[in-house]
């Protein structure tokens, strides 16, 4: 396969000039978009909206450009993300919905309407064939991301306590999974809870959506419910004193191949294309109801017609980048008895592995990890 073409353009505008989602049109533009037959079609622009307290997801100026230019090539963009799996704000329809207008997602703002996915409660689903899948043979994917004719991508790319970032991948294979793929993506390994590190603070147990923690009033202490944990990691990113790990280390690998496979099925047999913003990498996804102080400075804007490709560039620009002062990876990189693993992913969250999502990935012919750079100004 040859190498990929990944489009990118960096943050810098003119003074009194065109402004960012000025830029982001005339990158996708350079990056081919046009070229898709879209007139007449449904055109999915698949995004995280963000949870409720988050403020590093992307703002929707960068969804109207997105959506503007679809409607110039006569397409018909909607925006739309699935229910999660956890309690928060995004669980069902109508609170995703509103989750969504409260962090600025209207047709005014967007430029296109907002479809949940998966439907009111999360299990208007369709089972999409993985061709090649290895782990997931039918996918379960929300019902109108698959009623699309088109479908296109827009990624704030993050960093993320189980696959070590979020990137396309992650917001196609995961973000498109009704609740119930979502549970089955999750469902390769269980935590556990190391009880001399656990303080009792209760904080995991408000991120659990399935009962899958006990909290112990006699010893102070949190424990795990194999039967009902269904292995979502939330508990691990909401734990602040590495009081929760995980029993499989090859649960994040698991993970990382189904995802893989869910993006596969999302994608084949119909036009896509696929937009990264490289800005605010929280070290948590914007799943969470915080974010924390970014781990890089802002890079810039990536598109290319290969997800795999995208995520490996993106990848690539933030390992090349300097850690940022006072961030969750610059703390942990201080640290005298830290094992420096030479990959800012990694040694934000130690727990976290991405590469073999990206190697999976190119086994199943999602796309190719070779790519050219080619710079927009």
């Amino acid at each position: 396969m040859e190498d990929a073409k990944v489009y990118f353009t960096d943050f810098h505008t003119i003074a009194f000039g065109d402004g960012l989602p000025a830029k982001l049109k005339t990158l996708i533009k350079a990056a081919g978009i046009g070229d898709i037959d879209m007139d007449g079609k449904f055109v999915a622009i698949k995004m995280h909206f963000g949870e409720l307290g988050n403020v590093s997801y992307l703002r929707p100026n960068y969804a109207k450009a997105v959506a503007d230019v679809v409607k110039e090539c006569g397409g018909k963009p909607f925006l739309t993300d699935c229910n999660t799996m956890y309690p928060g704000s995004r669980k069902n329809a109508l609170e995703h919905l509103e989750c969504a207008w409260e962090n600025g997602f209207t047709p005014l703002s967007a430029g296109c309407p907002v479809i949940i996915g998966d439907g009111l409660k999360g299990t208007d689903d369709v089972a999409v064939p993985v061709v090649g899948g290895e782990y997931i043979k039918e996918a379960r994917i929300g019902h109108a991301v698959m009623d699309a004719d088109v479908f296109i991508s827009l990624t704030h790319f993050k960093g993320h306590e189980m696959p070590g970032f979020g990137g396309a991948i992650k917001n196609i294979g995961m973000g498109c999974g009704s609740r119930a793929g979502k549970t089955e993506q999750h469902s390769g390994g269980k935590p556990h809870v190391i009880a001399e590190k656990c303080r009792g603070c209760k904080r995991c147990q408000r991120e659990c959506a399935n009962g899958g923690l006990v909290f112990d009033a006699d010893t102070k202490k949190m424990t795990v419910d194999s039967d009902h944990c269904v292995g979502c990691g939330r508990c691990l990113g909401a734990c602040n004193f590495d009081a929760i790990a995980f029993n499989d280390r090859a649960a994040n690998k698991l993970l990382n191949y189904r995802m893989a496979e869910y993006t596969k099925a999302v994608i084949d047999g119909r036009p896509n294309f696929h937009i990264s913003l490289v800005m605010d990498v929280s070290p948590n996804c914007d799943c969470h109801c915080e974010n924390d102080v970014a781990i890089v400075p802002n890079i810039g804007m990536f598109a290319s017609f290969d997800p795999l490709a995208l995520d490996q560039a993106c990848a690539d620009a933030v390992n090349a980048a300097a850690p940022m002062q006072g961030s969750q990876l610059a703390r942990n990189l201080a640290k005298p008895d830290f094992t420096d693993h030479r990959d800012h992913f990694r040694n934000t969250t130690p727990e976290s592995e991405w590469k073999s999502c990206m190697e999976h990935a190119e086994k199943i012919g999602l796309g190719t990890r070779a790519y050219e750079l080619i710079r927009v100004q």
